[in-house]
């Protein structure tokens, strides 16, 4: 039956042609003898029946057949059907007339509906195949939202890791929807609406589906994209459908994964609004205005991007209370490789609390795909076991892509890659307080990095110093000075780091107040929402000579700390020396390896009760202040969201593609 519901229109068209088959083939035509007899002229059928040769005929319409004295049958056609009967009894022929036969109904009308049924069935047809075939032809208003009943998702709160804050916020909802009594008698109402906030990754729809799983109670998922389609009211007309269905289960959770989709701001944009969308939205908010006290309906939705949310939809009574999924700290990491190793063999060596230090910036999704690949790597190498090996290839591999030893440099390419690399390792050793070596390598990686040095931070930090700032920018360009001092020449390997040199100083001199000359202000806004109706541009709100002095202030800034960098490479220029040596015979080396090439003492990393060894994750990189205050990930610069550092957080020289292909 579902088949046939699914293909209906095919079934109507394949219904009538069937039927008008059958009335060409077994009509009354087709009833007629197929006999072949002797045709004979009309002429010579005149001629014999006035010599008397003619027995007997019989008239049926225009034919004629009839049988001469010698018995032999013949058929003619004839045009005068009313009066010749009349003419050949007159003489003696035995004549017998059939009476014409009465046009069926069904075949009348079939002749004339036929056209118009079988367009109709194939508009119906292609209509259906539009929709996806995920609901019933014409069942355009009926949500897409997935019920889960009996089926309903097992994971509960032990299966979450990382998030203790986001889980305690939850867990109220849970009680409110096993006891809702517990609240109702003292007058308390429990928020309608839980608006989950976090990047992406950090486990909000698993903590949905555990708030599901601990409720035990009917749990409906779907996408804020379902909700709109090409046809215009569909989106309102499904989100009325859905809480609809909704009331039926009560008491339940409604699930809206990335609700940004339909709940951005409404009347933004160029050349204005998305109508449909925003009716959907409005028709959403006046359901959730709609729920009845201690209804028991509990709406969950998930976004990265509360920024561009239509404040209506985060006012008190609709989305009272948001809940902030961050990323881990190092014992949520941690917590988090336990969850995912316990169907897992590992061997006795494997330490969680060192991987969960390496992984500074990963979220839960970031993890899981470390575990994979640690999986993968042992299934490659024939093992029955996962050991630390894997996890350090395995996370060398997440953070700087796959090695690609197969790609031919020259030597002398090899040796400025090596002495780039030294260059940055060896100023982020001697300057106090900078992030510690964690890696050097100068085998590529991806496709950009021709090598790079890892630096990992020693504890969670929020803020960062104008001296660390200048710090992080002299440790950029410790490559490139490097290059100058040993070959009194510069490659374009260096771009990025002057990129991202650069950004740093900027943004000490225009967000941070972090210049004498320039004082305690904030020049420029960056408005880089467009489709929000912001400005298109960056609002440059100081004047031009103003300017001049912002240049001349990051150009100071940059020369002083390359001056440093300069000052440190000069002075140990034999370290220089033997950390490229090294570099160049063993391709990798860890930081302990450059610790006692320097004559440090070996650092001992404090366990996992220390709260001094939470390693920091990148977040306080003024670069990676700025994408988080792009993308609405971060309100400022204080409370940065964590990133996953990218090859650098040290730097990786960062030798571009391109450079392959010039050189």
């Amino acid at each position: 039956m579902k088949k046939i519901s699914k293909n209906v229109g095919m079934y109507i068209v394949l219904i009538v042609l069937v039927v008008s088959l059958v009335n060409v083939f077994l009509g009354p035509d087709s009833a007629k003898k197929t006999t072949q007899n002797e045709v004979m002229p009309y002429s010579t059928f005149l001629s014999e029946v006035n010599s008397g040769n003619v027995t007997k005929v019989k008239i049926d319409h225009e034919q004629l057949t009839g049988t001469l004295k010698s018995g032999k049958q013949f058929t003619t056609y004839i045009l005068d059907a009313a009066t010749l009967p009349s003419i050949v009894a007159e003489k003696g022929v035995e004549v017998e007339v059939v009476p014409p036969p009465k046009n069926s109904w069904l075949t009348a009308l079939l002749t004339s509906l036929l056209p118009t049924l079988l367009l109709i069935g194939v508009w119906i047809y292609f209509i259906y195949n539009m929709q996806g075939g995920g609901s019933k032809v014409m069942g355009f208003a009926k949500s897409k939202a997935k019920l889960f009943l009996d089926n309903r998702p097992k994971v509960t709160f032990a299966d979450v890791a990382g998030c203790d804050e986001s889980k305690e916020e939850l867990e109220e909802v849970v009680q409110f929807l096993k006891d809702p009594a517990k609240f109702t008698k003292l007058g308390a109402k429990v928020p309608r609406g839980v608006l989950l906030l976090g990047a992406p990754g950090t486990g909000k729809t698993l903590l949905s589906r555990a708030v599901a799983g601990e409720a035990d109670v009917p749990f409906f998922s779907i996408s804020g994209s379902d909700f709109v389609e090409m046809f215009v009211g569909v989106g309102a007309a499904r989100v009325r459908d859905l809480f609809e269905q909704a009331r039926k289960y009560q008491p339940c959770i409604i699930f809206i994964d990335e609700i940004d989709a339909v709940g951005r701001h409404r009347g933004a944009g160029l050349g204005g609004g998305h109508d449909e969308r925003e009716q959907t939205l409005n028709q959403l908010l006046v359901e959730m205005d709609g729920f009845e006290a201690g209804s028991g309906i509990i709406l969950i939705a998930a976004t990265n991007r509360p920024d561009i949310l239509d404040p209506a939809l985060l006012r008190p009574g609709r989305f009272d209370r948001q809940v902030v999924v961050d990323r881990p700290d190092v014992n949520g990491r941690r917590d988090i490789l336990k969850v995912h190793l316990r169907d897992m063999k590992i061997e006795h060596d494997v330490d969680l609390d060192v991987i969960a230090r390496r992984t500074p910036g990963f979220v839960g999704a970031d993890l899981a795909n470390l575990v994979n690949e640690a999986a993968l790597l042992a299934a490659r190498r024939d093992k029955e076991m996962l050991g630390m090996p894997e996890f350090e290839e395995a996370i060398d591999r997440v953070m700087a892509g796959p090695e690609r030893k197969s790609r031919i440099i020259s030597k002398k390419e090899r040796e400025i890659i090596a002495y780039h690399e030294a260059g940055h390792a060896l100023v982020a050793a001697k300057i106090k307080g900078s992030d510690p070596v964690h890696k050097i390598s100068i085998i590529p990686r991806g496709h950009m990095a021709l090598g790079y040095t890892l630096q990992l931070p020693e504890e969670d930090r929020f803020l960062i110093s104008r001296q660390e700032l200048a710090d992080k920018i002299c440790v950029l360009l410790g490559g490139r000075v490097a290059e100058s001092i040993c070959f009194g020449d510069v490659t374009t390997g260096a771009s990025n780091d002057l990129e991202r040199a650069t950004q740093i100083a900027r943004q000490m001199v225009t967000q941070f107040g972090m210049s004498d000359k320039l004082g305690l202000v904030t020049l420029g806004r960056k408005q880089h929402e467009v489709f929000l109706g912001h400005d298109i541009v960056d609002d440059r709100n100081y004047s031009e000579e103003v300017a001049h002095t912002i240049d001349l202030e990051i150009r100071a800034i940059v020369d002083g700390s390359m001056n440093k960098a300069k000052e440190i490479l000069t002075e140990n220029r034999e370290r220089l020396e033997e950390i490229t040596r090294l570099l160049l015979e063993k391709e990798i080396l860890e930081g302990d390896e450059l610790d006692e090439l320097l004559g440090y003492p070996k650092k001992e990393h404090p366990g996992e009760s220390a709260a001094e060894d939470k390693p920091q994750d990148g977040g306080d990189k003024p670069e990676d202040k700025e994408k988080e205050n792009e993308d609405g990930d971060a309100p400022d610069a204080e409370a940065v969201i964590h990133q996953v550092p990218d090859i650098e957080e040290a730097d990786s020289g960062n030798f571009n593609a391109p450079i392959d292909e010039e050189r």
